[in-house]
């Protein structure tokens, strides 16, 4: 079983970037394909991005592409979001998730699809 912590959200700008990172334990990250995902208040929770075991893919729906980088570093058991251009409406909580199934898909956009969960990070976005 793993473990996952979610650190470096905060308030910013819109406009702004941030930098999430998604820490593991107990287990070595490489065994896992990893999500973000988030949930806003009175909302389900939505997809944001899925990288496979080895970072050789990724994906992500249309609403962060081109904003959004998930990264992973599997040395540091260490999954990453850089988040760039951020609006008011990416206000959240984001949580990372481990996929111990399916891990070289990268079109895996359910939360049921994913076996572990951090505890969240906020991101909250000003106009």
């Amino acid at each position: 079983q793993v473990q996952l912590v979610e650190s470096g959200g905060g308030l910013v700008q819109a406009g702004g970037s941030l930098r999430l990172s998604c820490a593991a334990s107990g287990r070595t990250l490489s065994s896992y394909a990893m999500g973000w995902f988030r949930q806003a208040p009175g909302k389900e929770r939505e997809f944001v991005s899925r990288i496979i075991w080895s970072g050789g893919s990724t994906y992500y729906p249309d609403s962060v592409k081109g904003r959004f980088t998930i990264s992973r570093d599997n040395a540091k058991n260490t999954v990453y979001l850089q988040m760039n251009s951020l609006k008011p409406e990416d206000t959240a909580v984001y949580y990372c998730a481990a996929d111990r199934h399916r891990t070289s898909m990268a079109a895996v956009t359910f939360p049921f699809d994913y076996d572990y969960w951090g505890q969240g990070t906020q991101v909250t976005v000003s106009s």
